[in-house]
């Protein structure tokens, strides 16, 4: 039979990509990713991160049942230097351990749910078919980011078992600003395979100059914010907008050189994390007027308005309060809404470029 007379089986026989679809699951996956930052916030607010000492990735999912099971994860947790060196000489009582051991089991059960969820659907969508040329990789990549989160949190637990009463903050630090970044993956790609199903033409946005400087400088406020949290830096004042009657505040630790005082003196870093936020909110005032121009994104540029806002005020809010714990939550919370709605900025902006 002549060659030429075969045709080749339609792509439409064989696959049915359905970008649509596959947004959707990566934009409910990244608002678990959000809900499990909320919960991290929390979880640190009230130093429970350490309460569980065991890393089970399986039989983890289980809380303890019985007082059997309650006594021994006492026990366990009694063995570490927070419990010798500061709960317990303060008292605390099996209740108060069940109520630091509800906010870390919740957080763990979160990052699970998450794993099972995108996991699950990725595959679906693979036996399907379902997955759009071109992004395989980027659910495998985003697949694989997910895994060494679930990786980093227990290397950032384990920091606090054997020689400190917490954990370290540049442990802490990686492991949040890892869970923004996959988040703000997941935002991205999602919104890539939004226009694709839209248009039915795949050009996935570009990042801009704009965008990264924006990103950068946000970044930078980020990470001094997970310090903060890590060093409980942000109750050594609860001034504003001095620090105690100064500018500049007293009792920074000078003796190790400045790189070491600005990464690790909690004076310094919650004045650096509180004036930085000015540099962010003139950075992101430039940035949303830019996003403005770009064709229907305006609402991008009114949401990165909103949150920064909002960020602000909760900020100077959670200083005032000596870091009442509901305010310091919402401070985190809308921090990673603030850079969701930069993705979305910026990605609206990278529509040009692309």
């Amino acid at each position: 039979m002549d060659s030429a007379t075969i045709s080749p089986t339609p792509i439409s026989a064989t696959s049915r990509p359905s970008p649509r679809a596959l947004s959707n699951l990566l934009f409910l996956v990244a608002a678990l990713v959000f809900a499990m930052v909320v919960v991290g916030g929390i979880t640190r607010l009230t130093e429970s991160g350490l309460s569980i000492t065991e890393w089970k990735p399986i039989a983890g999912v289980i809380p303890p049942l019985t007082g059997a099971d309650w006594a021994r994860a006492f026990d366990l947790y009694k063995r570490i230097p927070e419990y010798r060196e500061i709960n317990g000489p303060a008292g605390m009582t099996l209740a108060q351990f069940q109520h630091i051991y509800a906010w870390e089991f919740v957080h763990r059960l979160l990052a699970r749910l998450i794993g099972l969820v995108f996991g699950a659907g990725l595959l679906w969508f693979a036996v399907k078919r379902a997955i759009p040329k071109g992004y395989g990789w980027k659910m495998a990549g985003l697949l694989v980011l997910g895994g060494l989160q679930g990786a980093l949190g227990w290397y950032m637990v384990e920091s606090g078992l054997q020689y400190r009463t917490d954990v370290s903050h540049f442990r802490l630090s990686a492991h949040l600003l890892l869970a923004l970044t996959i988040m703000s993956a997941l935002i991205w790609v999602a919104l890539d395979l939004r226009r694709f199903a839209a248009s039915g033409a795949d050009r996935p946005s570009r990042l801009t100059p704009p965008a990264t400087i924006t990103l950068a400088i946000l970044f930078v406020q980020l990470l001094f914010g997970a310090w903060v949290a890590g060093l409980n830096a942000g109750q050594v004042a609860n001034t504003w907008p001095d620090m105690h009657g100064r500018f500049f505040p007293a009792g920074v630790d000078w003796s190790r050189g400045f790189l070491w005082a600005l990464t690790n003196d909690p004076y310094l870093v919650h004045f650096v994390h509180r004036w930085w936020a000015w540099v962010v909110v003139a950075a992101m005032v430039l940035f949303a007027r830019k996003v403005r121009k770009a064709d229907g994104a305006r609402a991008a540029s009114v949401a990165i308005h909103s949150a920064f806002g909002t960020q602000v005020i909760l900020g100077i809010l959670t200083v005032l309060s000596g870091v009442a714990i509901g305010l310091a939550a919402l401070h985190q919370a809308v921090g990673a809404l603030l850079l969701a709605a930069t993705v979305w900025g910026a990605h609206e902006l990278g529509r040009r470029a692309a």
